[in-house]
């Protein structure tokens, strides 16, 4: 096997390693929407999230991770839309932002 077909099959290994990571970090941020909305009493619309960023981080242990930001949309009671947005941290969820709903219901 010569160095150039090595480092291709790395290339590909390492992209769909990026993929599948991305998916389960992607299920992972709509799972924390999800359960944070049903928290608070709120409708997670489109059941879905959007990537907002992404960057190296680290984690509490000193660890180089991917740190993804996601956005998603939910409701009070179906009329109205609010932006909201979760943070992983490889797996892990380090910030789910539900103010926007708060704000509004204050200014009323």
């Amino acid at each position: 096997m010569s160095l150039l077909q090595l480092l291709s099959l790395l290339a590909l290994g390492g992209l769909a390693w990026y993929w599948l990571d991305g998916i389960k970090a992607r299920e992972a941020g709509v799972a924390a929407a999800r359960r944070a909305c049903v928290r608070e009493g709120l409708q997670l619309l489109d059941e879905t999230v959007v990537g907002r960023g992404l960057r190296f981080a680290r984690n509490d242990n000193g660890h180089a991770v991917l740190r993804r930001a996601y956005d998603f949309e939910y409701s009070m009671s179906g009329d109205d839309r609010f932006r909201g947005a979760v943070v992983l941290e490889g797996q892990n969820v380090v910030l789910i932002d539900l103010a926007a709903h708060r704000a509004a219901a204050s200014e009323r």
